[in-house]
C-alpha cells in the first residue's frame, strides 16, 4: 500500500489496538466478524467500490457501512469498519487487504492475551516448513478441486489438538479464503504479523543439530544487538549444514555454517 491507503491502514491499526486493549472486547469474535466483512467485500465489487468512492463523503460511506452491517456485526466491529471507510483509500482492494490484516491481528491479539503467542509463532513456522516439503499437502490445501469443508477437515485432522486454536483458525482462514495468496506466502505473512505483535523481528535459523537453550539465548542476544530489537528464532534442523548455523532475517542471509565456509574455500582455491 502507499499514499492514502498506508495512512488509512495505520489509523485502523491504532483503532484496533485501542479496542483490544479493553478487557470487555472479545478479540476472537472481532476477528471472525472482520473476516466475514473481508469475504463480503472481496465478493461484492460494487459494494467495495461504493465504500471507497472518493467522490462520496466519509460520513456518507460510514453511514452506508453501518446500515448494511450493523444488524450482522457487533457494535465494536461495526464502528471499526465505519471508521475505516471514512478514510481515503488509494484503491478499493486496499480496504479489503486492510480488513484481512486486522482480522488476523485480532486473532493474534487473542493469542497474546492468553499468553500463547509464542507457541502460535512457532506453530505457524513449523506448519510452513511441513507444507513447503510436501507437494501432496500443498495440492490438497491449495487446489481448486477440494471444497472448503474438505480443506477445513484436513487441517483439523492435522492441527486439531496439536496446535493452538488460534493457529488452526489462521491457517484455515488462509486456506479457505486465500484471495490470491499462496500457502507459503500466506504463512510467511502471518508469521511476520505475529512477530510484529511483540515488536520483534523473525530470524529463520537452520542448524545441523538442535541448538541448546544456551546457544539459542546467545544467538538471540547477538541478533538483537545487530538489529537493535528483540529477535524471535524460528528453528529448523538440516544435517547438510554440517555445523554452525545459517540465519535468514527478511531478505538478509547470514551464513555461518561449515558447509558455507567450505564452499567459499573451494571457490577461492578455484580462483587461485
Amino acid at each position: 500500500m502507499n499514499g492514502a491507503s498506508r495512512e488509512a491502514l495505520a489509523a485502523a491499526r491504532e483503532r484496533l489496538d485501542a479496542l483490544t486493549d479493553s478487557a470487555s472486547v472479545d478479540a476472537t469474535r472481532l476477528a471472525d466478524e472482520l473476516a466475514a466483512v473481508t469475504s463480503l467485500l472481496h465478493r461484492e465489487s460494487t459494494l467495495r467500490r461504493a465504500l471507497t468512492d472518493p467522490a462520496q463523503s466519509g460520513e456518507a460511506k460510514a453511514q452506508l457501512a453501518t446500515r448494511l452491517l450493523g444488524s450482522k456485526l457487533g457494535a465494536d466491529s461495526t464502528d471499526l469498519v465505519a471508521g475505516m471507510v471514512r478514510s481515503r483509500w488509494s484503491q478499493s482492494r486496499d480496504l479489503v487487504d486492510a480488513l484481512e490484516e486486522l482480522a488476523d491481528t485480532a486473532d493474534l491479539t487473542a493469542a497474546e492475551q492468553d499468553r500463547s503467542l509464542d507457541d502460535v509463532e512457532d506453530e505457524l513456522f513449523r506448519f510452513g516448513r511441513i507444507a513447503a516439503g510436501s507437494t501432496e499437502l500443498r495440492a490438497a490445501l491449495g487446489g481448486r478441486a477440494g471444497t472448503d469443508a474438505a480443506k477445513s477437515e484436513l487441517l483439523h485432522r492435522l492441527l486439531g489438538g496439536r496446535a493452538k486454536p488460534v493457529t488452526e483458525r489462521l491457517v484455515t482462514r488462509l486456506v479457505t479464503a486465500p484471495r490470491g495468496r499462496s500457502l507459503e506466502g500466506g504463512i510467511e505473512s502471518l508469521s511476520k504479523l505475529a512477530a510484529a505483535r511483540r515488536g520483534r523481528t523473525v530470524a529463520e535459523v537452520v542448524s545441523a543439530v538442535p541448538l541448546s537453550e544456551v546457544q539459542k539465548r546467545r544467538l538471540g542476544d547477538a541478533l538483537a544487538r545487530i538489529y537493535g530489537r528483540p529477535v524471535h528464532l524460528n528453528l529448523d534442523v538440516d544435517p547438510a549444514v554440517l555445523g554452525g548455523v545459517r540465519v535468514r532475517v527478511g531478505d538478509e542471509v547470514i551464513n555461518g555454517s561449515i558447509a558455507d565456509r567450505l564452499d567459499e574455500a573451494s571457490r577461492r582455491m578455484a580462483a587461485g
